[in-house]
């Protein structure tokens, strides 16, 4: 059964691009190779079939992942309600990704990719490095990065307790 994550952030043109490529990448390399699918979108559609802003696009290139094939598109509500684990990339995102999943939904899929850092952090936004410069890029992508294992970790968490769970109801 494949595990679906999908990454929210405004437009979808810089941080939950770089959080899906991270994802991917990392997934890619690890026992859950071909049961994860990740994808990202933004909260709004101003961005929509635009490519991946030219700085982290270049970010991701330096760490060897090409992210030639992406276009920015508005989350989509029943993608959102079929996702596993909805990953918001800043506070502000956090309001209309609520909205399209329903409180209750919400509460199971929804958490701020700073959630999974090693250490608990104060501020789990993500800032949109898109109003500065390469820093504000390398800033974010640090801060993704950072997650990358935690979050994997609930993704296996989270494949075990729905293996358990299904093979409890076959006894």
């Amino acid at each position: 059964m494949t595990y679906r994550i999908m990454t929210v952030c405004t437009g979808n043109i810089c941080r939950s691009p770089l959080a899906e490529y991270a994802l991917r990448e990392a997934v890619e390399t690890s026992d859950l190779a071909g049961q994860v699918e990740i994808t990202s979108a933004g909260t709004t559609g101003w961005e929509r079939g635009n490519p991946i802003d030219p700085r982290a696009g270049a970010l991701l290139r330096e760490h060897g992942i090409d992210p030639a094939g992406h276009r920015a598109r508005r989350m989509d509500r029943e993608e959102l309600q079929r996702a596993d684990l909805v990953l918001a990339l800043d506070h502000d995102h956090v309001g209309p990704i609520r909205e399209e999943l329903g409180a209750e939904r919400a509460e199971r899929t929804l958490h701020m990719v700073r959630d999974f850092a090693p250490e608990p952090v104060e501020d789990t936004g993500i800032r949109d490095p898109w109003y500065g410069d390469e820093s504000d890029f390398e800033l974010a992508w640090e801060q993704i990065a950072e997650a990358v294992d935690g979050i994997l970790e609930h993704v296996r968490a989270e494949r075990r307790q729905g293996q358990d769970a299904r093979e409890g109801a076959r006894r």
